[in-house]
């Protein structure tokens, strides 16, 4: 997916002063893992007054993107989906019986353009995963409804994906996992309200 390409390139252009995926490493450091804790105190050190104190939160953010991004289009590569599909089929599949929106609630749900929801609708229905019909008394509107197929698809996948994902997170104890949902979900807004920008650049939503 475009967005995901986007994100893995910011990390690695990002790491070049806060150090994120693949950045810099430090000389004296050897072949130690170079953290942003490092990074931090090397910009203190180096340049005095340097307002570092995000390096701690944004690097590690990048990083995590960069490699849950990679690992979740290896899982999907292996159930031979594409990030794009399995994200419109799985916002379907959530919305619950009979698996039907417009395509202006896919865009919505999504937070993609209407120009990604229809090149996803048509690549899904080529496929035979959704089908799509004009909306019943609404002129204009198109409605988009979830296959037996694409069903048997997301059920199929979406374990996979998750499952792997709670592996992945499974270091932190339950108590900090709802801590940091807390603090991150705070982060976002108050970012996004600094920007005033809601849309968010995904790395593939289940």
């Amino acid at each position: 997916m475009g967005a995901e390409k986007k994100t893995g390139g910011a990390a690695g252009s990002e790491a070049k002063v806060g150090g994120g995926a693949g950045g810099d490493s430090d000389p004296a450091a050897g072949t130690a893992a170079y953290t942003a804790r490092d990074i931090a105190t090397a910009w203190e050190r180096e340049r005095p007054g340097t307002p570092a104190t995000s390096i701690g939160i944004v690097t590690p953010i990048w990083q995590l993107a960069k490699l849950f991004g990679d690992d979740r289009r290896r899982v999907l590569a292996r159930a031979g989906v594409d990030t794009a599909t399995l994200d419109l089929l799985s916002v379907l599949r959530r919305s619950g019986t009979p698996y039907t929106l417009t395509t202006r609630e896919l865009g919505r749900l999504s937070m993609v353009t209407a120009g990604a929801v229809s090149q996803r609708v048509a690549r899904a229905e080529r496929e035979g995963l959704v089908s799509r019909r004009p909306g019943e008394g609404r002129p204009r509107t198109v409605e988009v409804t979830l296959t037996e197929a694409g069903h048997a698809l997301v059920e199929a996948t979406v374990d996979q994906v998750l499952g792997r994902e709670a592996d992945l997170i499974s270091g932190l104890t339950a108590e900090q996992q709802n801590l940091l949902t807390e603090l991150l979900g705070v982060l976002l807004e108050d970012v996004q309200r600094s920007l005033g920008d809601e849309r968010i650049t995904q790395v593939g939503q289940l």
